[in-house]
């Protein structure tokens, strides 16, 4: 992979790859997994310390030395053992209870999947004799020519007889060539015990393939997110173009969400029934309600209550938390901050560190300051409150229920409510009531 990162740990749709196989283990036999690593993938423990248990490998002697190492951590009643790899995240429990499934019914000590693979390259080659069955697998290293136009290939999964398996894995032997230990020999094992060895022969459709490269990291997510997003189509979502809709697994949509093109969907989010993401969205670790609509805005961290409308060219960033109804227009920012129900920011403005009330109207150009070079303070703006345009609000402030500025005034100390202030600095007054039913900045 050319990469820092273990290869297992390499993110497909928002999840380490290995994720996926562990969720088809775990979906496939009800048990709790077990991952076998070494002391240099240290960090693979820890990302999955909840998820699994864990077996360490001194030192990567080969597959036939992982598992004797798994063995060392299972306890002895064990009866079936199922031998996967962490870098097939496509994998489908429905293959693995079917692999298991077959071992039982045969009474087999071994089961492996094979598949007639389009292109055979640097994959071992399943050897079979007259009557059919598995004779061995030859990796293309070791096979002669004949061997090598064999299509029919290892795919690197199995089920055993944990009881056999026990009793023949301490006889493996390492490769001259390698030094390794290959669980593919245990073939010669079940021959010589005269016990049987079966197959489960699949369809070659890429849900078996290894992640050895970037190249294959990339088909695997083209693939995934193919997946994920038939899921949600199924469940009654609408994506306008799929192909354009970047959705990770841990994304939650409920019914009627509308997906317009090139939206991008990550993390930990929820979307509300009825809520439409328009075109050029990218949303990461938000909760969005019912029936709101957002244009090309960014969400991170986010909270949006129902029946709110975002953008275009909005940032919410972490911590902000919209009202029920709010109208956030284009190039408005908050973060951190509280923005109550029915509150009108309509044009490009910042509220940070802020608490507003329900009912609030934020003009053209309010910026709340924030940060004086060294703290962050807060500013509280009351419900109804009139900010205009180009108002500073220099934190820590307070703007009382029902105040207003006057556009373009610094405004340094607190308004009392129903008061207005205006000017550089801002002076207090009382405030001139606008006529009944007249609008906020628009």
């Amino acid at each position: 992979m050319r990469s820092r990162l273990p290869k297992v740990l390499h993110p497909i749709c928002g999840r380490p790859m290995l994720a996926y196989v562990l969720d088809a283990a775990c979906e496939a036999t009800g048990t709790r997994p077990l991952v076998v690593s070494s002391p240099a993938t240290a960090v693979v423990r820890e990302a999955f310390a909840e998820a699994a248990d864990f077996a360490l490998q001194e030192e990567p002697r080969g597959t036939g030395d992982a598992v004797r190492a798994a063995l060392a951590a299972l306890p002895d009643p064990t009866h079936d053992l199922l031998v996967l790899s962490g870098d097939v995240p496509l994998i489908r429990a429905d293959d693995i209870r079917e692999l298991v499934a077959r071992r039982r019914a045969t009474g087999a000590v071994m089961a492996l999947v094979t598949v007639e693979a389009l292109d055979p390259t640097d994959l071992g080659r399943v050897v079979r004799g007259a009557r059919g069955r598995v004779e061995r697998i030859v990796e293309e290293k070791d096979a002669t020519p004949e061997e090598l136009g064999i299509d029919e290939v290892n795919a690197g999964v199995y089920a055993f007889d944990a009881r056999w398996l026990r009793r023949r894995v301490g006889d493996l032997r390492p490769s001259p060539a390698s030094g390794e230990l290959y669980l593919t020999d245990l073939l010669a094992f079940a021959r010589a015990d005269r016990r049987r060895v079966t197959t489960l022969e699949l369809e070659w459709d890429g849900t078996l393939d290894g992640i050895n490269d970037r190249v294959q990291l990339a088909d695997a997510e083209l693939a995934m997110r193919a997946r994920i997003n038939d899921g949600h189509l199924r469940d009654g979502v609408t994506m306008r173009d799929p192909a354009s809709a970047f959705v990770d697994a841990t994304v939650e949509l409920a019914r009627d969400v509308t997906l317009e093109p090139n939206v991008i969907l990550r993390g930990r989010t929820r979307v509300g029934e009825g809520t439409v993401i328009g075109a050029g969205s990218e949303i990461r670790d938000s909760v969005v309600g019912r029936d709101c609509h957002i244009w090309a805005s960014v969400l991170e961290g986010a909270e949006v209550e129902d029946e709110v409308r975002i953008g275009p060219f909005a940032h919410l960033r972490p911590g902000a938390s919209i009202g029920r109804g709010a109208r956030l227009g284009n190039f408005a920012e908050v973060k951190a901050s509280r923005v109550g129900p029915g509150v009108q920011q309509h044009h490009f403005s910042y509220i940070g560190d802020a608490d507003v009330g329900a009912g609030a109207n934020i003009g053209a150009g309010t910026v709340t300051v924030n940060y004086d070079g060294r703290r962050k303070h807060r500013t509280v703006i009351g419900e109804g409150a009139f900010i205009g345009s180009d108002s500073m609000l220099i934190a820590p402030v307070e703007i009382g229920p029902g105040a207003a500025t006057g556009a373009g005034s610094v405004v340094t100390r607190d308004v009392p409510a129903g008061k207005l202030a205006f000017g550089v600095p801002a002076r207090i007054r009382e405030r001139r009531r606008r006529a009944a039913g007249a609008e906020g900045d628009d």
